[in-house]
């Protein structure tokens, strides 16, 4: 069944096309991957589907009953609001009802109050805040209600937005880089809860294991053009591979024809009649379909080798805690040439913080960080700090040199630099605050690998990069002769590009030998041994009944009894008021809005209390 068909969309940024002719269908369940370059429209086109922009030509129609749930790839809300607010101030048409009810209510309108009371009824939006909660709790935010936004980290903001995108009980979801800033378990928890048959999804991402696992067809934008492969990620790279061959061999076939034609446009007057327009004609637009069919790659980064010393870097007995909280304690190791370490943990365990600590941008509480005197740090931090917003993109190269030494006796200007690495000309004099978050990044780290450095701190650098410029940055770090730590949640990049793992767990750093892939399959099935163990605690229907009259004879204990006790008069008297507020719904008058209002809060709170009551009550008397 098609839920969603968008057709013949244009939409033209800067004077530049990103898309024509657009056309494609959604089909319900289906799992569409978008990949691309930086910069070829993938976030606009989202917010085309979105209703969140207009395209210039064409439409998106969208079934009548269908619920579209969006996330951007950086959360936008309120100044001052509560992770309370953020979930109303969500596009939705379900709360747009609640708000509606809220309002009728304060507002004394009774007819329009039956008929939303009704539509609350019938689609149960009383959970609808509930639920976004329990999605928060299932994410391991550690989050409150009454908590501001701006107060929380990257990642508690992140798992917000994606918990208030999954909970509006959308039938299709829109979301925009959703693993940047998460920690790998997350991604893992969101990876099963994308898998539902019923849930349709368009995720704009580079993660590859998500575009492998999860999609089900890949939409590739490329230079205005739009592709759609059937398939996951794997195939999608396959198929791309055909589809360059083919247009390699059509260049090569151009090429042919075109060295023929320009001979004879080389020949005198004579041969250039005016009956022959039409053949040079086709020969420009030769000219230009050559142009059109080339495969442009991006050139590989490079920098100058510096040696390491005898000594690169000493951590001793190194502590570092925040508000409080102990983040790792007692650290000690020693690097040697080579190391390629990957970083990994939840979010706030401390990822960052160690490598700032490395890095010397901040102070341990406790021990030494001891840099040997050759080491240069390359470091590629999350935030980009040192990125002027304030320049523009060839000043803040500039600042680092007018002449870029590449290697090999191959030197450039910092103008040539930039069109090497995807900054043509026309991007030299924009500020770097009107790049795209991708651009930006991909700025910012050329100005990192440009310093030549031999010790490599990288925190999370495949955030906004697009996969051409991740496969080349892999290649980088693979043959890379210095040392590195990488703290990455893109689990295939942390496998192609370190050989060991620090682990950061409970205020704790420990070393694993080995890929991120063996590391996670030893933990999952000491995670599934575990189960098993708590499984066999649980007594089984053939427990012998020696055991069973041990426990009976152990019953409760004082405190227990008497806590058993108080709830079953705490039950008693909330079933009592309940039923005295359910008569109230029939006796008040039909136009006392103020008292229908504060009986149906009560009555809330009480069936809230009573399943509470009631659960612990059982537990109790399950033990007694």
């Amino acid at each position: 069944m098609n839920i969603l068909s968008a057709e013949n969309l244009e939409k033209t940024v800067n004077d530049e096309p990103l898309f024509t002719a657009l056309t494609f269908g959604i089909e319900k369940g289906e799992k569409v991957g978008i990949v691309g370059r930086n910069g070829t429209g993938k976030s606009t086109l989202l917010k085309i589907l979105a209703g969140i922009l207009l395209p210039d030509e064409g439409n998106v129609s969208v079934k009548n009953d269908l619920l579209v749930s969006y996330l951007s790839q950086n959360i936008e809300y309120t100044e001052g609001s509560t992770v309370r607010d953020y979930f109303h101030q969500a596009r939705s048409p379900l709360l747009d009802v609640v708000k509606a009810y809220e309002k009728a209510l304060e507002d004394g309108d009774e007819r329009t109050y039956t008929a939303l009371y009704e539509k609350m009824e019938k689609d149960n939006l009383w959970d609808l805040e509930r639920e976004y909660f329990a999605m928060i709790d299932e994410f391991d935010t550690g989050c409150k209600a009454d908590d501001r936004i701006d107060t929380l980290s990257g990642g508690q903001q992140k798992k917000i937005a994606i918990a208030r995108t999954l909970s509006l009980r959308a039938g299709l979801v829109l979301l925009d880089e959703p693993t940047n800033h998460l920690d790998i378990r997350t991604i893992e928890k969101l990876e099963e809860m994308l898998k539902a048959p019923e849930l349709s999804a368009i995720i704009v991402t580079h993660d590859r294991h998500i575009l492998n696992t999860v999609c089900s067809t890949i939409f590739e934008l490329d230079r205005s053009s739009f592709y759609r492969h059937p398939g996951n990620f794997s195939s999608y790279l396959e198929r791309r591979a055909e589809r360059i061959a083919f247009q390699q061999k059509e260049q090569d076939r151009l090429k042919t024809i075109l060295r023929r034609e320009l001979e004879w446009l080389k020949r005198g007057p004579q041969a250039r009649t005016g009956k022959d327009r039409g053949r040079k004609d086709r020969i420009a637009a030769m000219q230009d379909m050559q142009e059109n069919v080339q495969d442009v790659k991006q050139k590989e980064f490079a920098s100058i080798s510096r040696r390491l010393g005898k000594k690169i870097l000493e951590l001793e007995h190194v502590s570092k805690g925040f508000s409080g909280r102990m983040l790792f304690k007692d650290f000690s190791f020693s690097f040697t040439k080579g190391m390629k370490i990957g970083l990994v943990g939840d979010n706030g365990s401390g990822k960052s913080t160690l490598l700032d600590v490395i890095s010397g941008y901040t102070e341990p509480d406790e021990g030494t960080v001891d840099i040997g005197i050759n080491t240069h740090f390359g470091y590629y931090d999350q935030k980009s700090r040192n990125l002027k917003m304030d320049k523009t993109v060839l000043e803040y190269i500039s600042d680092i040199g007018e002449k870029i030494d590449l290697g090999k006796g191959e030197i450039v200007s910092a103008g040539k630099f930039l069109e090497m690495f995807g900054f043509p000309q026309k991007m030299h004099p924009c500020l770097i605050s009107t790049l795209s978050g991708g651009e930006r990044r991909r700025l910012y780290l050329i100005s990192r690998l440009v310093m030549n450095p031999n010790f490599l701190l990288f925190d999370e650098p495949t955030n906004d990069l697009d996969l051409a410029t991740m496969e080349n940055l892999e290649e980088y770090l693979s043959s890379f002769q210095g040392c590195s730590i990488i703290c990455s949640h893109d689990r295939t990049f942390l496998d192609i590009t370190t050989d060991m793992l620090f682990i950061l767990e409970n205020g704790k750093i420990t070393l694993y030998p080995g890929h991120y892939s063996d590391w996670k399959e030893e933990r999952d099935e000491a995670e599934r041994e575990e189960k098993e163990k708590e499984k066999e605690k649980v007594p089984s229907p053939s427990q012998n009944v020696q055991t069973k009259a041990k426990e009976k004879k152990k019953g409760l204990t004082f405190k227990e009894g008497k806590e058993k006790e108080a709830l079953e008069k705490e039950i008693e008297s909330l079933e009592k008021e309940k039923s005295e507020i359910e008569e109230s719904f029939t006796t008040l008058p039909a136009d006392d809005y103020v008292s229908l209002q504060k009986n149906t809060r009560r009555y809330e709170e009480i069936e809230k209390r009573l399943e509470e009551a009631t659960e612990r009550w059982l537990e109790l008397e399950e033990k007694a």
